[in-house]
């Protein structure tokens, strides 16, 4: 089973809309390309159900008729880390039913893009967190990072924790998830990564004010896809 797990550098980088866009990317290879976010939270109550947004989105973009129930079967309302929210809510994450998910999954699909949630060192149950879970699924990692001031240091920091953890790190999209600044840093960041980095920068993605098929098309153009397959 080949597939990746995408993190990030930080919440809110934009890791839904750069794993909808690796998957439009792979889908032009010709794979069968499934998509999982196993843990969401910040969800919608609707009709007395929690609505995965993020969830929802990746399975649309893949063309999945897979219930929500297996692209993301843990789901809480209060936008927090899993463990926090878990203990709020009075449910723990139930891990086995993320493992069956994806097991399932990665026997219908021929490479799976699972997504994350928030970074590495991201609460999941206890001691449990998220670099453990990539580690059980065992994916290699892609990880988002932002285009602004302090990406130099946060990315670095990742890919050195990730590293220590055991994980293979495929490599580093920059995602302008912002309106663009055009700041020194913003211009100059990108060159830096490639110097310092271990590990590829697959990409440097523009800023993209609509999220449609035909944008993530175009931003799928900007992604080294052949350094993840």
């Amino acid at each position: 089973m080949k597939g990746i797990f995408v993190t990030g550098t930080d919440t809110g980088v934009g890791k839904t809309v750069v794993s909808a866009a690796i998957v439009k990317a792979l889908a032009k290879t010709g794979l069968s390309i499934g998509a999982m976010k196993p843990v969401e939270t910040g969800c919608r109550e609707v009709a007395g159900l929690l609505d995965p947004s993020d969830g929802m989105f990746l399975r649309k973009i893949a063309g999945m008729d897979d219930s929500i129930d297996v692209v993301t079967p843990e789901r809480y309302e209060n936008p927090l880390a899993p463990m926090v929210a878990a203990v709020l809510e009075n449910r723990p994450v139930n891990l086995e039913k993320v493992f069956e998910a994806f097991k399932g999954l990665s026997q219908r699909y021929e490479f799976m893009v699972v997504e994350g949630v928030g970074g590495l060192l991201v609460p999941i149950s206890g001691d449990y967190f998220v670099s453990d879970l990539i580690k059980r699924l065992g994916l290699p990692v892609v990880i988002v990072a932002r285009a602004s001031l302090g990406t130099i240091n946060h990315t670095l920091l990742t890919v050195k924790h990730a590293s220590r953890e055991g994980l293979e790190v495929k490599g580093v999209i920059i995602n302008n998830h912002c309106p663009p600044e055009n700041s020194l840093a913003e211009k100059t960041n990108p060159d830096v990564l490639r110097g310092l980095c271990p590990v590829p920068v697959l990409g440097v993605l523009p800023y993209l004010e609509n999220v449609t098929g035909e944008g993530l098309d175009r931003l799928a153009d900007y992604i080294d896809i052949g350094l993840l397959v």
